[in-house]
């Protein structure tokens, strides 16, 4: 299968590495040169531009971060709309609101390409091992034929309903409950240090027990070390936090512990720490309570 591929990031890369050694013909293309250079070395095609990326493809994987990346990357100067073919279909994997993705089927659909709204989950190691989380809507026909890509790229494709927007609704529930974990988590370990608490000791106590989740054990030892590696930064969370306090506006559902997460992200972000791991919302909890947590 032709398949083009924007946005060679953090997981971008991995996923699209992976199609390649599954045996598609992957053409990737990125803003930055060194992850296209690393596709081609594995076996891909570097392309130009989103156009030449998309050109000849039978699915174009959007792997990039948010509605406004998209609508780029399809309708900008070089977009890869306009070079794809009828019959087309566009993955997006992207974190947006549900109107974005409806609005995105509906203007795709004019030209005969169809758009599986299918955002993901499971972080770079997901990514890595083929292991993703895929929470994806759009009709059965898209699904059909993208397919043999997203069996590829995730462990478990949820089919959310035939309606766009209905996979980045779901993504956006996602994304409440891993804010509030990763914040909440945050916050029982400037506990745990201000009570003098040894930091990695109590996230070992916390793990064996029914405190114990997913983003404690996988953000929890990122805590505490002095510069972590960025695999989600503080500001991705400001921006999908924004995207659920959004959703809950427009449903009238009030979400009490997104906003204070919200509130907590963005903190950390005008300290200056947006750009680093998602892990250092700590350091939010630490300006509060005047407190620093013993890293490694």
């Amino acid at each position: 299968m032709n398949i083009g591929f924007v946005g060679l990031g953090a997981m971008g890369l991995p996923m699209a590495k992976n199609l390649v050694a599954a045996g598609h013909q992957v053409a990737g293309c990125d803003v930055r040169a060194e992850p296209v250079r690393a596709l081609a070395e594995a076996g891909g095609r570097s392309a130009a531009s989103p156009a030449a990326a998309a050109r000849g493809a039978d699915i174009l994987v959007l792997m990039v971060v948010n509605a406004d990346q998209a609508e780029a990357v399809l309708y900008a100067a070089d977009g890869a709309a306009p070079a794809l073919d009828a019959g087309a279909v566009v993955i997006a994997s992207c974190t947006q609101p549900a109107a974005r993705a409806r609005a995105l089927a509906s203007r795709l659909e004019e030209q005969g390409v169809l758009l599986l709204d299918a955002p993901v989950s499971g972080g770079v190691v997901g990514a890595e091992q083929g292991a993703l989380s895929i929470m994806a809507s759009g009709p059965d026909e898209a699904f059909d034929r993208a397919m043999p890509v997203l069996e590829v790229l995730g462990k478990a494709v949820w089919r959310m309903g035939s309606e766009p927007g209905l996979g980045s609704m779901m993504k956006t529930v996602n994304q409440l409950m891993c804010g509030a974990h990763i914040a909440v988590a945050a916050e029982a370990v400037s506990l745990a240090a201000r009570a003098g608490l040894d930091a990695a000791l109590a996230q070992d106590v916390l793990m064996a027990g029914a405190a114990g989740s997913w983003m404690l054990g996988n953000r929890g030892p990122r805590m505490l070390q002095a510069e972590p590696p960025v695999t989600s930064a503080v500001d991705i969370f400001v921006k999908d936090l924004d995207i659920v306090l959004d959703a809950g506006h427009d449903l009238r559902v009030a979400l009490p512990m997104a906003a204070a997460a919200h509130q907590m992200f963005l903190g950390a972000s005008g300290l200056g720490h947006g750009k680093e791991d998602d892990s250092q919302v700590l350091k939010a909890y630490e300006n509060l309570s005047g407190i620093k947590v013993p890293r490694g």
